[in-house]
């Protein structure tokens, strides 16, 4: 190469970089100031809920006020996180303005009345909607524009985690399946680091997670052996169980979804009944740990995250009732997101399993609380990173192994129908190149139909053979 074109070249790096930083600083800093704002406000509604449980009783008629609100002003803001990632594959109708305050207003609402929901999902929206509104003013379009939307996840979730790398790396690569979106490497790291510094600066701070500190291995097996072997092993068989869980989530938040639909001729009677639900199942359990986010503890004693970091800090089965709680919650309409959940049901599920496997609570809560993240998201890379950024980077082996198995256990399945299959995890003709996980299981769905009516023709006819 020539070496004039060297610096023509670092000279477009450059203005490039001074672009993009100059574009993303202010969007940042408001994405990071809504967060901020959507954090106190949630932080909020969930301790006046602990003080006032009767709150609860309450929540079919938020969940009513909650459809009409979205069935009035929502519009498609109603599609959330996938019309985001719909917006940055093929640019369209946009992302409406009314998505970021619509989208808080609802998730606290949720949390306010008890429904088991997240908050990434919001904070995303609000990333999405405010990135497409700046967008809008300066007037991108095209790559510029799928860059900033980028951008903007990236900003929100790492905001509202305290994970800017993991936001960054989330970002680029929750879109395709297989593949990451490198060109927006540069925006998302600006944004999610700014987003997150924003926050921090409001004075909003982030739960604390922590790793005992692990036996160590008998000199004459250190002596030859980086690591546990059978540790290894236990947190591969752990993993695959990760895996099934993230399927189990996504598979039941679709089909109860359906089943709703089916059941009910006026849209408007699902939130009821799924607000219904959960005060029953609250009534029948005799306990409000799984309602709401279930980070901070409404009694002591109660089964929450944190508490799962510890030895008989969760019961056998609550990894299932979170689950249960949450697909109710967010099929049936209420707002908010699944990744707290997931975070919930993942260390719950690591502390149950350390018990039955003789392994260390601690780490098997961490890896569950990001393993299931990470099948339920399609997202393992990033996931990895959010174990180094939450947990350290001591144990970053058996986080790579524990979010990539589970990312394979859990199919091509996933939270966001929009996500597109670049490189399917097994190659099958379900699961061709740019094809949706709505398109991919749809296309399985009929493949299986006709596979069973094939089946069962051949079957008559052996019958009338043999008659």
């Amino acid at each position: 190469m020539p070496t004039r074109r060297i610096p023509l070249e670092h000279y477009s790096i450059f203005k490039h970089l001074v672009r993009w930083t100059l574009l993303i600083i202010p969007i940042a800093v408001a994405i990071g100031s809504m967060v901020a704002l959507f954090l106190w406000l949630l932080h909020s509604a969930i301790h006046l809920r602990f003080q006032h449980p009767w709150l609860l009783y309450l929540l079919p008629l938020a969940g009513l006020l909650i459809h009409f609100i979205y069935q009035s002003v929502g519009k498609s803001s109603e599609k959330g996180n996938n019309l985001i990632m719909e917006e940055i594959h093929e640019p369209g109708g946009g992302v409406p303005k009314q998505m970021a305050p619509i989208i808080l207003i609802t998730t606290v609402m949720t949390h306010l009345f008890g429904g088991s929901a997240g908050r990434e999902g919001t904070a995303v929206q609000i990333g999405g909607s405010i990135a497409n509104m700046f967008g809008g003013w300066f007037k991108l379009k095209g790559v510029d524009m799928r860059m900033i939307l980028t951008a903007g996840v990236a900003a929100g979730f790492g905001a509202v985690f305290g994970t800017p790398l993991t936001g960054a790396i989330f970002a680029m690569e929750v879109l395709t399946i297989g593949r990451i979106q490198y060109d927006a490497l540069l925006p998302a790291l600006i944004a999610s680091i700014i987003g997150d510094v924003t926050v921090s600066a409001w004075g909003m701070h982030h739960t604390a997670y922590h790793i005992d500190i692990l036996p160590q291995l008998p000199y004459f097996l250190s002596e030859y052996l980086p690591m546990d072997l059978l540790l290894l092993v236990k947190v591969i068989v752990a993993s695959a169980a990760f895996g099934l869980a993230s399927y189990l989530f996504a598979g039941m938040v679709h089909e109860i979804k359906t089943f709703l639909l089916k059941i009910f001729k006026y849209r408007w009677m699902i939130p009821v009944f799924g607000g219904l639900a959960i005060i029953g199942l609250t009534f029948i359990l005799g306990k409000p740990d799984y309602l709401s986010l279930g980070v901070d503890a409404e009694y002591p004693g109660a089964v929450t995250v944190p508490s799962a970091f510890r030895a008989g800090g969760a019961d056998t089965w609550s990894w299932l009732w979170k689950t249960i709680y949450t697909t109710i919650t967010l099929a049936s309409g209420f707002k908010g997101g699944e990744v707290t959940p997931l975070f919930y049901i993942g260390a719950t599920l690591g502390n149950t399993l350390s018990l039955l496997m003789n392994a260390p609570v601690s780490l098997f809560a961490a890896l569950g609380f990001i393993a299931v993240f990470a099948g339920a998201t399609n997202t393992p890379l990033a996931c990895t990173v959010m174990g180094i950024e939450l947990f350290g980077g001591e144990h970053v082996l058996l986080f790579a192994v524990a979010c990539f198995t589970a990312y394979f256990f859990s199919g091509h399945s996933g939270i966001y129908s929009s996500q597109r299959i670049a490189v399917p995890k097994i190659f099958d003709a379900y699961f061709s190149d740019e094809t949706s996980l709505t398109e991919a299981n749809n296309r399985r769905g009929y493949m299986h139909q006709k596979l069973a009516k094939y089946k069962l023709l051949s079957k008559r006819r052996k019958q009338d053979h043999d008659a």
